[in-house]
């Protein structure tokens, strides 16, 4: 007789989950954006920027903003033609609710509307909408504005006609929600990276930048366009000459919608250096991995110089010397490409496959460069002379090399006598530990795992790489001592069937000799064994920023967030509110409350900094709404009443005819400053969060276990609670491993089920290239200048 089945286990119909709409993006995120880190939430940002710069792209926006608020919403507007709010025919649903509610809906999978565009799955926005906290989107179309909000991925309510404006376009606000990213900052210096990134590559477009946290605004319009990302990216480096070459063609191909245009702009110039950067785009998406473009330019450069060596003066031995690479060392370029049916490879889009692109970027560098040099004749000398010196160097470094490693244990196989190695001889098993110090590395072995982990303590600073010749870089003891323990061999003659371990792991103090020291160790690796980076080798790891204690429970925590979420879930056990009309609030409901007065408390903060505490409390108060602006009798209501309760400000009034409503705008002679209420405003989520306020009648208590405190408003409620909580615990603050003994750091740091680890990628290697010059660099003038840019932002300053 079978067995009869049990319904937990059960393969049946009802055993498939269905998930409708969007939910299978809040579901599974990665799926979509790659992770829930902090590639994830600016993913969420280029998404929505991509689409205005498509819109730019063809030919209908000439202006572009972005704007990171307080509260790390973010807004992008773009001056194009607006999405469609009429009715889609299929679905019966406006055109914008369409785009921001379904995937797979766009504009972009046919050429009608898009002849080049980046963004090609047409899942971004609904994806964006899917992970906000909320969203809301404005078109500007036909003089009217339309508007619809949505919170996680659900529309608050229908398509509606809000005002009239003069101008037109669209601006998306959203804020990426904190239940589903780890962390939910937006970065100033990545966004700021990528909008001139796009600036380089838009040379018609204005871009327009605000980071409303800082105050700093930059405005980006490059009329040289790719030429001044040349400059940008050599910045650093002693140029070989000072002009920058510029190649502009196009080639018409066959496409499914018919005849189009390849297009190929491309700069580039040479530098006094060894190293080859080549930054490259197709139709603004960045490809990191390169592809068929890149291999044509290559192509092309090589044939061209080839070509014309023959005609100059110079002996058969020289001209049969050097090879592509050496023409190649010192160059510094950028390659745009306008494809109208890109083919990337991947999911990150990184590389171009089109067979037919190589072909094409190859004659229009060729032509190009064999017509250039023989009308630059001096230019053509330098690049042979820098290739000649190229392939001197590339022998003379074999050379060194093999001097070297007869005077080193560098390949002989014997492994450094401070390695703590593993029993385990199976690479894809074995870990590998370096550690800064004796002390350090002695605790390391002890706390490690024998069978597995290998400890190489170092001592003092390795070599700065970037500075060093190849030579001395080989000779240094901390240098010998990691590559005989990896035993892959260095630079170029790599050989990864020979790595002895498949996770090497940077374990360094959080101090600042702890930060320097890793980075010296990463630009070691980036320079030396970047094929150890590029495969997810290198890591760094993470060890815990606290240690929580509530009578004999430990826990190890990461971050201030994390220890946020503990305090939290323990409030939920132990916690409740109580307000004045007595309901009170306990476990997931006092959670639901405490996550709404965070989200309140962040409103309040944001709007209070952008308009002051008079001016906000007097606009809660009265229920000043953006409508209100749009009736002039109502505006005159409103000054009156202000006149009347801020005696000391002046107010004045103007009509905005891009926004079709009033602007009202208060002097305050105080401070010789004005502050500006407009529609923009207040119709701001973070406005309406605080107009909305709590639903909770103060004042409230406040309690967690025996201990209680009555407050008096909304915003005290979240910190009291938080207070009350953390007079429980005991809290231990982390600075280095020295701090902590073996079995600490084992359980911490070191145990692969309950670790931290963050593998080191190369995700914008030309980037990586740009930084480690300057940081590690000779030159001192970029280096004061980038320290003097970014001073400001230092946190957790260690002095």
């Amino acid at each position: 007789m079978q067995k009869p089945e049990d319904p937990k286990t059960s393969y049946e119909a009802e055993a498939i989950e269905i998930h409708t709409g969007l939910d299978h993006v809040r579901l599974r995120p990665e799926m979509y954006i790659g992770d829930v880190g902090e590639r994830g939430i600016h993913h969420l940002v280029w998404e929505i920027l991509d689409n205005a710069v498509d819109e730019a792209m063809a030919g209908h926006a000439r202006n572009i903003k972005v704007i990171i608020h307080d509260d790390n919403s973010v807004t992008v507007e773009d001056d194009g033609r607006g999405i469609p709010v009429d009715v889609h025919p299929e679905v019966g649903r406006p055109a914008l609710e369409v785009v921001f509610t379904m995937l797979g809906a766009g504009g972009k999978f046919g050429k009608k509307l898009y002849t080049y565009s980046g963004g090609l799955h047409g899942v971004g926005a609904s994806v964006v909408n899917a992970l906000s906290e909320w969203l809301v989107a404005e078109v500007y179309r036909d003089g009217k504005i339309y508007r619809q909000e949505y919170r996680r991925g659900e529309p608050v309510y229908d398509v509606k006609e809000v005002g009239t404006t003069t101008k037109r376009g669209t601006r998306i606000t959203f804020k990426p929600d904190p239940d589903i990213f780890e962390t939910t900052k937006i970065k100033f210096d990545l966004v700021e990276r990528r909008v001139r990134e796009l600036a380089y590559l838009n040379p018609d477009v204005r871009f327009f930048l605000r980071d409303e946290r800082t105050g700093k605004e930059i405005v980006y319009k490059f009329d040289r366009g790719i030429e001044d990302l040349v400059d940008y990216l050599s910045q650093a480096k002693d140029p070989l000459f000072k002009e920058i070459i510029r190649i502009v063609g196009s080639r018409e191909v066959d496409t499914k919608e018919g005849k189009a245009e390849v297009v190929v702009d491309i700069a580039f110039r040479y530098v006094k250096d060894y190293r080859e950067i080549v930054d490259s785009f197709v139709n603004n998406v960045k490809t990191v991995e390169g592809g068929t473009h890149v291999t044509g330019f290559r192509s092309g450069l090589t044939k061209a110089v080839m070509k014309m060596v023959e005609t100059m003066k110079i002996s058969k031995e020289l001209k049969t010397m050097f090879t592509g690479e050496d023409i190649r060392e010192g160059l510094v370029a950028v390659i745009s490409c306008k494809v109208p049916e890109p083919q990337f490879e991947g999911q990150t889009k990184s590389k171009l496959g089109n067979q037919n692109v190589k072909k094409i970027v190859e004659s229009v560098v060729y032509e190009h460069l064999v017509r250039y040099f023989e009308e630059n004749r001096e230019i053509l000398r330098l690049i042979v002379e820098k290739a000649v010196e190229a392939a001197l160097a590339r022998e003379a470094a074999k050379k060194a090399k093999e001097l070297v490693r007869r005077k080193s244990p560098l390949e002989d196989g014997i492994l450094p006598g401070k390695l703590a190695d593993c029993s385990e001889n199976d690479p894809e098993k074995c870990e590998l530990f370096i550690v800064e110090g004796d002390s350090a590395g002695g605790s390391a072995k002890q706390a490690r795992d024998r069978r597995f982990q290998a400890v190489l303590p170092l001592r003092g600073k390795i070599i700065n790489v970037e500075k060093a010749r190849v030579d001395k870089v080989l000779a240094n003891e901390e240098v010998k001592a990691i590559v005989s323990a990896l035993g892959c061999g260095i630079g170029e003659d790599i050989d990864l069937s020979k790595l002895r371990y498949h996770r090497i792991i940077l374990m360094t103090d959080a101090d600042v000799d702890g930060s320097h020291i890793r980075t010296l160790l990463l630009t070691f690796f980036y320079r030396f064994m970047q094929q150890l980076v590029e495969k997810g080798y290198v890591y760094i790891a993470i060890p815990p920023l606290y240690r929580v204690k509530k009578g004999r429970k430990e826990i190890y925590v990461k971050d201030e967030r994390e220890l946020e979420e503990i305090i939290l879930s323990l409030a939920e056990e132990g916690g409740y509110i109580k307000d004045a009309d007595g309901k009170e609030y306990r476990g997931e409901d006092l959670l639901r409350v405490l996550r709404s007065l965070k989200e309140f408390e962040e409103s309040y903060r944001s709007v209070v900094k952008s308009k002051g505490e008079e001016v906000v409390n007097f606009l809660i108060e009265n229920r000043v709404r953006e409508e209100d602006l749009r009736d002039p009798e109502v505006v005159r209501e409103i000054v009156a009443k202000i006149s009347s309760a801020l005696p000391d400000f002046r107010v004045d009034t103007k009509y905005d005819d891009l926004e079709g409503a009033y602007d009202i705008i208060l002097y305050d002679d105080r401070l010789g400053s004005r502050i500006i209420v407009d529609a923009d405003f207040l119709s701001s989520l973070s406005y309406k969060h605080v107009l909305e306020g709590v639903g909770l009648r103060m004042p409230a208590e406040v309690g967690y276990e025996s201990k209680k405190k009555v407050v008096n408003s909304p915003q005290e409620i979240y910190d009291t609670l938080m207070d009350l909580v953390r007079q429980g615990l005991e809290i231990q603050r982390y600075k280095g491993l020295g701090e902590m003994n073996p079995d600490q750091l084992w359980e911490t740091t070191m145990d692969p089920a309950r670790r931290r680890l963050v593998r080191v990628t190369l995700e914008d290697a030309v980037e990586a290239d740009r930084i480690f010059t300057i940081l590690m660099g000779e030159q001192v003038e970029p280096r004061r200048e980038f320290i003097e840019t970014y001073a400001k932002e230092v946190k957790n300053l260690d002095v």
